[in-house]
């Protein structure tokens, strides 16, 4: 290869299976014309974080799986050297691909007591599995930020938690299935994305520690990913003073962070992969095209991600890098391409997505994972408020015909009443009826992971739990990120309260047999949480 060849292999540029035919031909040309190394896969140009705020109408697509499988043959048929494909699926396929086996979040996996980390391990083995039955060889996961800051905008449910140990631990069992299976991992975002309040997708989060502080906490997982030798570190789009000269630079353009700490002090030597180039925090930073590409290299990443610029930025590290500094990031990158195969791929590829597996391995998971945070209620009480019908099953933002509450309502023959959205109730009615019951069951399917506007909870649903919990004998069940729980007034008077995680199925049948014969829980909550 020539030089300008061998920087082909640097770019990423990310490609959208929900893509036009226009943009295909595109995506081919660059491959053709550039050499580059790989593409990142997202779902739509509507659904890529930095659109977020827009609130583009994103469109589902029923076969987004056979068309991600039909482009990547596409798109490696058209690559003289192959292609390295990789995605974000930190929870599974279906983070980006619909209907595909999808696996709980970090947060939940966090809930694990220590002894059932094996279950971790088979969840990166099944991610990577289905990975490779599309074509992937690249998984930009799993998390490593340790979650310090519960007003994270960005991390919080994708994160294994609050405890440095169990975060490194947790993520290289997750990285361990995935290697066993043949797959890339990738921990990120490198120094630490935990402790910051603002998304980097839409501005640059600043971390206030300084290097003796980071020592302590945040590299932890990354130091002990190293010494276990990992795939890649993913470069994070923060800024850390302490680190640069006092100076509010990304992480992504910073030599002081990424050859001085990570490669001279931490010792790492494996593939150093920036987080997506299109990211607000750097991505208008720099008027010329390429120029940011030139900074992202030469700030010491080996793979810009979601390179905006490819000629361009060919361009620029062919003018300003040295031939040594192209060599080391080109031989990084082939040695991941052997790891994986990718230049002795089979004829054919065998690998299909295992939905059973999934399933079971979700059963599992909701078995040890689930939380008992507040007791003072036995099952004898329950069945005589059933029997002298004093119980109702109250489902908020699902119907009533749910996993949960319709096991319940099968063993109680209980009154059960749903809200799927406010815009459809009464709710002076609806206190009225409940009026009539001194117990309440209350499934509480949270509509959001992310905490943006309180996880999109309308305020007259946290006005009828602040009553709802001054004035019955509330048992309540979270389905959904345990951030939330510090919101809703009065839950320290519930006299049960049991934390899901997950809506999934396999969580809702076994939250419903777990309140039907009052078993214990092993979970324990991966973040501190203070009720009102």
């Amino acid at each position: 290869m020539t030089l300008e060849q061998k920087i082909g292999q640097f770019f990423f540029p990310a490609v959208f299976i929900n893509d036009t035919e226009e943009n295909i031909q595109a995506t081919e040309e660059l491959i053709k014309k550039y050499n580059i190394g790989g593409l990142t896969f997202f779902h739509s140009r509507a659904s890529a974080a930095t659109n977020y705020e827009a609130k583009q109408k994103i469109t589902f697509n029923d076969d987004s799986y056979a068309r991600l499988k039909e482009l990547i043959i596409r798109y490696q048929k058209c690559a003289t050297t192959p292609l390295l494909m990789s995605i974000d699926a930190e929870w599974g396929l279906a983070m980006r691909v619909e209907k595909t086996p999808q696996y709980p979040y970090a947060i939940t996996l966090g809930a694990l007591p220590e002894e059932q980390k094996g279950l971790v391990y088979e969840v990166g083995k099944q991610i990577a599995l289905d990975l490779k039955s599309a074509g992937i060889h690249y998984n930009l996961a799993p998390l490593a930020d340790i979650n310090n800051n519960p007003n994270n905008p960005v991390i919080g449910y994708r994160s294994f938690g609050e405890n440095k140990e169990k975060v490194a631990d947790f993520a290289l069992e997750y990285l361990r299935g995935m290697s066993d299976a043949g797959v890339l991992g990738c921990l990120k975002h490198f120094p630490g994305h935990g402790n910051t309040n603002v998304d980097s997708h839409l501005g640059l989060p600043v971390l206030e520690e300084n290097l003796e502080q980071l020592l302590a906490n945040e590299l932890y997982p990354f130091i002990k990913g190293i010494e276990n030798n990992v795939d890649s570190i993913m470069i994070g789009h923060l800024a850390v003073p302490a680190l640069n000269e006092g100076k509010n630079t990304s992480a992504t353009l910073s030599q002081n962070i990424i050859q001085k700490l990570l490669r001279e002090q931490l010792g790492y030597d494996g593939l150093v992969i920036s987080d997506a180039l299109n990211m607000h925090s750097v991505s208008k930073l720099y008027e010329t095209k390429g120029q940011l590409e030139w900074e992202a290299f030469n700030a010491g990443n080996d793979v810009l991600c979601f390179a905006e610029n490819v000629p361009e930025g060919i361009q620029a590290i062919l003018e300003n890098a040295s031939p040594e500094r192209i060599e080391e990031s080109f031989n990084r990158i082939i040695k991941c391409k052997e790891k994986v195969g990718l230049f002795h791929l089979e004829q054919e590829n065998n690998y299909t997505l295992n939905f059973e597996k999934a399933s079971q391995l979700n059963k599992q998971i909701a078995k040890f994972s689930i939380t008992k945070i507040r007791d003072q209620i036995d099952f004898e009480t329950i069945k005589n408020a059933s029997q002298e019908q004093n119980i109702a099953l109250l489902s908020l933002y699902k119907s009533a015909n749910n996993d949960f509450a319709s096991m319940i309502q099968a063993a109680l023959n209980c009154a059960e009443i749903s809200i799927e959205s406010v815009e459809d109730i009464d709710f002076q009615v609806l206190e009225n009826e409940l009026n009539n019951f001194e117990y309440l069951a209350i499934a509480l399917f949270v509509p959001k992971a992310k905490p943006l506007n309180r996880f999109e909870i309308d305020e007259v649903v946290f006005n009828l739990l602040e009553k709802l919990l001054l004035t019955k004998k509330c048992m309540i069940y979270i389905f959904g990120n345990p951030y939330v729980l510090p919101l809703i007034p009065n839950l320290s008077k519930a006299v049960k309260l049991v934390q899901v995680y997950q809506d999934f199925r396999e969580f809702q049948t076994y939250a419903a047999h777990q309140f039907l014969s009052d078993s214990e829980c092993s979970g324990k909550l991966p973040v501190a949480i203070e009720l009102q």
